[in-house]
């Protein structure tokens, strides 16, 4: 076999025979270990032999070490080829190592593994930001990675934000609410991250989970699929569903001092009141407090175990908390303080335990009585909004032969207060019932402060007569009305999404994305609306010594009749069963009419919508400060999502008028 020219030497540097017998056969060595397939690694020995962490995408650049995270051992090797294992599922808390662990998995398949494989993210835009912030990284930092996926400058390089083709596979990134992504391709590996945060259905093609993992079923026994989310709400929780339904393993570890195998839980962690540092761990065995500089060691001698039977074979669970967190990441004393930081508010503590503890939230849905809300009922005067209510929305709820309306004024923390309840005769076949609504938009509610305010954005329900409502709708223009429907289900990280195009239909002609619809997870403002309700009220001698209003509370009028209060509690949350056993959570009416409370979802997500939940202090003192002129023609509340105007020499908030262009 001839020498290829790229080894030959100058003419003038003669070699022996010998020497050119040697450089060939060097050559010829380094083609077979070109040839030879890569060596057999699980996830994890890969990852700690290829996988560097970037500065941009980790806290801990450098080196990854599995022993840093023992727990994800043996988690990221039943993602490897060589195990029997189909579906994992990981439930779990905050800070424990799962994202980087699934990175791993996507890198192992790349270089190791390669085949088609399909990482989806709660929305595409997620989506985008994960392919940004993690995967990138990912590539840029391992050479194994760099040489299989060609530079997104390369011409023809098939590296774009959501897709990076390498040889022997592809992989595409998504958003569980793109049907269309779902359904794009084949997949052998499935990657689902923070499956809780999903709709409930992909643009109204099915549960995303289910449409995802159906892009594995021609691989049979050679898919994976790898479950991950942080849980959310008791019988709402796709993880904890899946979880359930698997063998449910716990990482056991031994105490320090007795050798007593256990698995972490937080009532065990004991401390002196009002002194978080003091935390101290106490085995369940001996009693004996452990501190926390035992962990490492703790971790490292672990190990998951079974503590059920699987419902299917095919699949594993997993469960891990916060109190796992490795040292140097996020302590029992910061647990702690968080603990005692969250007392008093349902939400924070909720927080707490999705979040540090890694277990679902059990939702109170039980109606409030109407009568005790009678009972409190305040006093302001008619047409009046009260000082602390900073901008208005309305909820409108169309019915066969009537439009209710409610406007609710809105201050820090989503405190609210009842403004007006308008009733408009007529359902929405009858024109003049359209033009009242539109009169409405136009009126305005004295401040208690001199000022005059519109409503700011008036959502509106389509679930009637969505083709009316879409042409009303489009005729007042879409910065001050927003079509919204309702659907089943908690969606706290994002309990309104859209808009999405939807056609129209004017004059008999269809419209083509004539309308800008958003969906509105209604179970979420409900469960916040009966959890405000329950919110503890300062005394009327507290409130002369200056104490505040719990954020949240909502605030009733003295001329709120007996029939709206009903209607305003006229659901409550019960938990049902499907056919396969799994507990659901779902809202059930207590009496026919809850007009009020549809009304109050309704206007709760015109101010989700309106970016309320998104303000910054800076621009909620923008508007205080502006509503402390009595000004009689300011309308500063009004001006969200319309453009600024100057008032009498008097500056008027911009930024609300931008937030239009940012949804």
């Amino acid at each position: 076999m001839s020498v290829p020219s790229s080894t030959s030497l100058p003419r003038s540097n003669p070699i022996s025979g010998e020497d050119a017998f040697e450089g060939a056969a060097e050559i010829l060595r380094a083609w077979g270990e070109g040839l030879k397939p890569d060596p057999d690694l699980t996830v994890s020995e890969w990852a700690d032999r290829h996988r560097m962490l970037s500065g941009r995408a980790s806290a801990e650049p450098g080196r990854y070490r599995t022993a840093r995270t023992p727990y994800m051992g043996e988690i990221m090797d039943r993602l490897s080829p060589g195990d029997p294992t189909q579906r994992i599922v990981f439930m779990k808390a905050a800070q424990v190592g799962a994202t980087e662990a699934g990175n791993n998995w996507i890198g192992f398949a790349i270089h190791q593994a390669p085949g088609p494989m399909l990482a989806v993210q709660p929305t595409v835009e997620l989506a985008k930001r994960n392919s940004r912030q993690r995967i990138d990284p990912l590539i840029d930092e391992s050479p194994e990675l760099r040489e299989r996926v060609k530079p997104a400058r390369s011409r023809d390089a098939g590296n774009t934000m959501l897709s990076k083709e390498f040889a022997g596979g592809i992989l595409i990134m998504t958003g569980a609410n793109s049907a269309v992504g779902l359904r794009s391709t084949p997949a052998r590996y499935i990657f689902l991250d923070e499956v809780d945060a999903y709709p409930a259905s992909a643009d109204e093609e099915g549960d995303p989970v289910t449409l995802a993992e159906a892009r594995s079923l021609t691989f049979a026994h050679r898919r994976k699929v790898f479950l991950v989310s942080t849980p959310t709400i008791r019988g709402l929780s796709r993880i904890e569903r899946e979880f359930e339904a698997s063998d449910q393993r716990r990482f056991f570890v031994p105490c320090p001092h007795c050798c007593q195998m256990q698995w972490l839980k937080f009532e065990r962690l004991r401390w002196e009141k009002g002194k978080p540092e003091t935390a101290e761990y106490h085995c369940e065995g001996c009693e004996t407090p452990i501190a926390e500089h035992h962990k490492t060691a703790m971790l490292q001698a672990g190990e998951w175990r079974p503590t059920a039977e699987a419902a299917d074979p095919n699949t594993v669970g997993y469960h891990l908390s916060a109190l796992y967190s490795p040292i140097g990441w996020l302590s029992w004393e910061r647990i702690v303080r968080a603990w005692e930081a969250a007392q008093g508010s349902d939400e924070a503590i909720k927080a707490f335990r999705n979040t540090i503890l890694g277990e679902t939230w059990v939702e109170t849905g039980e109606a409030p009585d109407w009568q005790r809300l009678y009972d409190r009922r305040e006093r302001w005067k008619s047409g009046i909004v009260p000082a602390g209510g900073l901008f208005l929305t309305a909820g409108a709820d169309v019915q066969k032969d009537r439009i209710e309306v409610d406007v609710w004024a809105w201050g820090r923390g989503l405190e609210s207060w009842l403004v007006d309840h308008i009733v408009i005769e007529g359902g929405p076949d009858r024109q003049d019932a359209w033009g009242d609504l539109t009169e409405l938009l136009g009126r305005t509610w004295s401040h208690e402060r001199g000022a005059h305010l519109k409503i700011a954005r008036l959502a509106i329900d389509t679930g009637y007569e969505a083709p009316a409502v879409y042409g009303w709708a489009r005729a007042q223009g879409f910065a001050q009305v927003s079509p919204v429907k309702g659907v089943e289900g908690f969606n706290r990280a994002s309990p309104v999404t859209g808009p999405t195009y939807v056609d129209a239909t004017e004059g008999g002609k269809r419209l083509r994305r004539g309308a800008r619809l958003w969906t509105v997870a209604v179970s979420t403002f409900k469960a916040e609306t009966y959890r405000f309700l329950r919110l503890s009220r300062p005394t009327d001698e507290d409130l002369a010594k200056g104490a505040a209003f719990p954020a949240g509370t909502i605030h009733l009028p003295h001329w709120v009749e007996n029939e709206w209060l009903k209607q305003f509690v006229a659901e409550q949350l019960v938990t049902v069963r499907t056919k396969r056993g799994f507990a659901r959570l779902e809202w059930q009416k207590l009496r026919e009419r809850n007009e009020a409370l549809d009304c109050r979802v309704y206007a709760r997500a015109a101010a989700w919508i309106a970016g309320a939940d998104r303000w910054t202090d800076e621009q909620w003192r923008d508007l205080e400060d502006q509503l402390g002129v009595a000004d009689p023609s300011a309308d500063p509340a009004g001006q969200i999502n319309r453009p600024a105007r100057a008032s009498q020499g008097k500056r008027q908030s911009d930024w609300l008028g931008r937030r239009e262009g940012w949804f």
